[in-house]
């Protein structure tokens, strides 16, 4: 419900919510403050006063004080569904609900400092959070934080935020053998669950964007696989679907996980041989029906278990590869590339993994130094 002309709209929770022009952004698209009101005049006098206030260049009205911090929850999260994946939506979503919220969203903004920040993060580690998805949850609000200081300027301090750091996990890669065993096991009474995940293994393919590909992505005339998709079961968040989720298939990870990954000579023979020449059809069925990632990480399991295989995971596929790569003495812009990587060092950091053996040979370079 709205009044016409005036931007004013009487919102769910019964308040009324009153937009005026704030500025404009550098592109020339217009930037919008708002005002609440438990009646159609309180908000429409409160966006007069913040008009004024930016016509006559004076601070705007403080407002939002009496408002906790699970409002300004409410509308960072708002106006971000418009701008971030689908993916990302439900993950700051779930974040809000099962952490931000019940610690700190009957806060008043102005109580949040760096103290109680700290005294949550302990909190969320002694429940058992790892440190990554502790980083994950102080980050959105800290972004919370932000979207409120702009919206009461000067009413709020700027809270510094100590990110905890984990030990790095020491990532399982298959060493030679293993692969050797692992590759003869998935061509034995091979299907085409078991070639998309050899062709993952020969490629670097993550897990959602196997999923989603389709033969009409790969190219045996110019031996390429292009990636332009990514497949997940996500929590459908229409408010009818509580605790139900859906498999989407959508953009993939980032812009450089859009990709064109070339495929080698036993690749290639290999997609010819399992090519059910329909190309809507998806890889890992040769049908128009899916395979979704949950039952491909059951499969998976399954097969490492038959040939005696430990803590095998299908990213230890994608960082088999990244390794075996390195090994054979690849440039690492162009693996960055192949995996998909924003740059260079996280394909350094995150995915290489040298091997004892290329360390030593690595190390009789130095043989002929003189000490």
């Amino acid at each position: 419900m709205s009044r016409r002309g005036e931007n004013i709209f009487k919102r769910k929770d019964g308040r009324w919510e009153a937009r005026y022009i704030k500025g404009y952004e550098l592109s020339g698209k217009v930037r919008y403050g708002f005002c609440y009101g438990k009646t159609y005049k309180e908000a429409k006098e409160k966006a007069a006063q913040c008009r004024a206030a930016l016509l006559n260049n004076m601070p705007l009205p403080v407002k939002g004080s009496c408002h906790t911090l699970a409002f300004y929850c409410e509308e960072w999260l708002r106006l971000e569904k418009g701008k971030v994946k689908d993916s990302t939506y439900v993950k700051y979503d779930t974040i809000l609900k099962k952490h931000i919220l019940p610690g700190l969203g009957g806060r008043s903004p102005a109580e949040v400092s760096a103290r109680l920040v700290e005294q949550f993060k302990q909190e969320l580690l002694a429940h058992g959070l790892s440190a990554k998805t502790v980083r994950d949850i102080l980050m959105v609000l800290h972004a919370i934080l932000k979207y409120t200081a702009g919206q009461c300027p000067g009413e709020f301090p700027q809270v510094e935020i100590a990110y905890p750091k984990g030990p790095k996990k020491e990532v399982r890669v298959l060493d030679p053998e293993e692969q050797q065993r692992f590759i003869a096991y998935l061509q034995t009474d091979m299907d085409a669950c078991k070639f998309g995940i050899l062709l993952a293994l020969l490629t670097g393919l993550r897990i959602g964007e196997l999923c989603a590909l389709r033969w009409e992505n790969i190219s045996l005339k110019n031996r390429t696989i292009h990636v332009d998709a990514t497949m997940q079961r996500l929590r459908v968040l229409d408010g009818t679907g509580q605790g139900k989720t859906k498999v989407m298939i959508g953009c993939p990870k980032s812009d450089t996980s859009i990709r064109t990954i070339p495929l080698t000579d036993s690749a290639v023979r290999l997609c010819r041989q399992y090519d059910p020449h329909c190309p809507a059809a998806f890889l890992l069925t040769g049908t128009e029906q899916f395979m979704e990632p949950r039952l491909v990480q059951i499969r998976l399991a399954k097969y490492v278990k038959a040939c005696g295989l430990e803590g095998v995971h299908f990213h230890t596929i994608r960082h088999t590869f990244a390794t075996r790569c390195v090994e054979a003495g690849f440039e690492i812009k162009s693996l960055s590339e192949i995996l998909g990587h924003a740059n260079t060092s996280i394909t350094m950091d995150c995915y290489v993994h040298s091997s004892m053996e290329l360390k030593r040979i690595n190390m009789e370079k130095l043989a002929d130094l003189v000490l």
